[in-house]
């Protein structure tokens, strides 16, 4: 235990006042209450304001249910002005920190935000790897269920199509190529199966390729026409 001497500044009892109208009844039950360790509790009955971070004053206020210009005020040593007072009003300064902390706030929001986009992003890599087969395999499947009729599969073309064709939409993924189509030969988006093609020579898509926004995730398999 931390005795206090005379020539300390003691508000243990203004604490014990606010503590015991939230049936808060020690200094430890405080602590708890708060989140903050016992050491910071004895730095706010010394009136070290100064020697504690604002994030612990604004958990000691909303534990106290006071607001936190009035803990401030309230349990500062004014003996020794501490120097968030110096130069202005505490309150002024009090509200300054209050939008400082409002800021940091914001930027840890946004820090947030940002690493759910990363997280979405791999999440969507890592699920574009466990159907790439299906990617690349449907298209030409579904072209030549089409081009004959009779197959059976033509019959399910329409269940496996749709749902994939949303999930590309809201992913923002679309195909570089349609399969049977032929077009110029680019290396950059094509890649080809047999055979040798030069830029610009007409080739025949066979399986087609993807890309998301400016990224290419495959390029789409094609052979001389």
């Amino acid at each position: 235990m931390v005795l206090i001497t005379e020539n300390q500044i003691d508000l243990s009892n203004k604490l014990l006042e606010l503590m015991q109208q939230k049936d808060i009844f020690s200094f430890k039950a405080l602590s708890e209450a708060a989140g903050v360790s016992e050491y910071q509790i004895r730095c706010l009955r010394k009136g070290k304001i100064k020697q504690m971070r604002l994030e612990f004053l604004v958990k000691l206020s909303q534990a106290l249910e006071i607001d936190l210009n009035e803990l401030i005020i309230n349990f500062s040593n004014q003996n020794s002005q501490p120097d968030i007072f110096k130069q202005q009003s505490s309150t002024q300064h009090s509200l300054e920190q209050i939008v400082d902390l409002k800021k940091e706030y914001e930027r840890l929001k946004k820090q947030l935000e940002n690493q759910e986009e990363l997280l979405f992003a791999q999440f969507q890599q890592s699920s574009l790897q466990i159907i790439e087969s299906l990617l690349i395999q449907f298209p030409t499947a579904a072209q030549k269920a089409r081009e004959n009729r009779q197959l059976p599969a033509a019959n399910i073309i329409p269940l496996i199509e749709k749902p994939i064709t949303r999930l590309l939409q809201e992913w923002g993924i679309e195909a570089v190529a349609t399969v049977g189509a032929e077009l110029p030969y680019e290396p950059e988006i094509h890649q080809l199966m047999e055979g040798k093609a030069q830029p610009n020579e007409k080739v025949k898509v066979r399986y087609t390729g993807y890309r998301q926004g400016d990224k290419l995730l495959y390029r789409a398999k094609v052979s001389p026409v």
